[in-house]
């Protein structure tokens, strides 16, 4: 989302030369995130983003157009990626895999309340429902294997104590990828980085309006449960510390299981999915902030935010799944 490749006006307007989507009227870069190049695109016939990814490739990409096309289809809010008039969704720019989508109304909302945190939630379980019957399977990429080999990169980065919680916990979640518990624990589809940022909402503070979810591109095949605790791990927690705001997550979870309820493998396993969706952050934070790539306009994460967060998820859980 940061702009690693820069688009000009006739870029993109050879790009929309391929579908039937109107001539362009402006084009304005996305500055928020740290791994795809995205930008508004407005056309005479409509509002898109053009996203540029500088890390999937052609061959990786089919899982996120079609889930996202699929998910649109099954009436999920999500942007649904435009078929050029060859009937291919990927395109190509300055030699890179390249997707128009479509802009969903709403904006971001930085202080959610429990009713925004309800509408994610239930919003969320019905994309996992509506991706069971998806064809493509792709694991998380950004997931248990990434974490092994990337912690030792971002080791000398860091001090005794970080370095022996970070793999204390590593070690923890290899030995609970291999039990059965987890290997009970309903599956599938995933968006994988369901942050506040990447839901937009229509409507008032007072009383919000879904608009939909974005950038799928992290997305892939986990357990349902990790989705959940990537999510409630940014909507409801307290900031400063990291710890949960308990009105915040009981609106989250009761809504998220009033469409799919958990099952007694997900309970057990919470309070370990919890520390594994704040451990992927940290690791991603610290690989991004100490060994970034070039970008025109990069804003790397604080990564002792989800520092914080892990060490009050080792804290004895007090809150429980509905």
């Amino acid at each position: 989302m940061a702009v690693f490749t820069p688009v000009s006006d006739s870029d993109a307007q050879a790009l929309l030369s391929r579908y039937t989507l109107g001539d362009l009227v402006s084009l304005k870069g996305i500055t928020a995130g740290i791994e795809n190049t995205n930008y508004f695109l407005t056309t005479t016939r409509g509002e898109y983003v053009l996203t540029i990814f500088e890390v999937l490739t052609f061959e990786q990409l089919p899982f996120y157009i079609e889930l996202m096309h699929h998910l649109a289809e099954a009436g999920i809010p999500v942007p649904e990626p435009q078929t050029d008039c060859d009937g291919k969704r990927i395109g190509q720019l300055h030699g890179k895999p390249c997707a128009i989508v479509t802009r969903l109304k709403g904006s971001y909302e930085a202080e959610p309340g429990p009713a925004h945190c309800a509408l994610a939630g239930e919003t969320l379980a019905r994309t996992h429902l509506a991706g069971k019957s998806f064809g493509i399977h792709q694991p998380n990429l950004r997931g248990l294997s990434w974490w092994q080999t990337t912690i030792p990169k971002v080791l000398p980065f860091l001090n005794p104590d970080q370095s022996a919680l970070i793999q204390t916990v590593l070690n923890e979640q290899t030995r609970f990828a291999q039990t059965a518990l987890y290997a009970e624990l309903p599956h599938g589809p995933a968006h994988c980085d369901l942050f506040r940022d990447n839901v937009l909402f229509d409507g008032t503070p007072e009383a919000p309006v879904m608009g939909g979810f974005i950038d799928f591109y992290f997305a892939g095949c986990d357990t349902w449960l990790f989705d959940v605790a990537v999510s409630v791990n940014d909507w409801c927690i307290y900031r400063h510390d990291g710890t949960f705001d308990p009105e915040k997550l009981a609106a989250w979870l009761k809504a998220y299981a009033s469409v799919r309820p958990f099952t007694d493998a997900e309970r057990q396993a919470w309070p370990l999915m919890l520390q594994a969706a704040a451990l992927r952050f940290w690791v991603s934070r610290l690989f991004d902030f100490f060994l970034p790539r070039p970008a025109q306009t990069l804003q790397p994460h604080d990564p002792t935010h989800f520092e914080r967060v892990l060490r009050a998820r080792r804290e004895p859980v007090l809150d429980r799944l509905p």
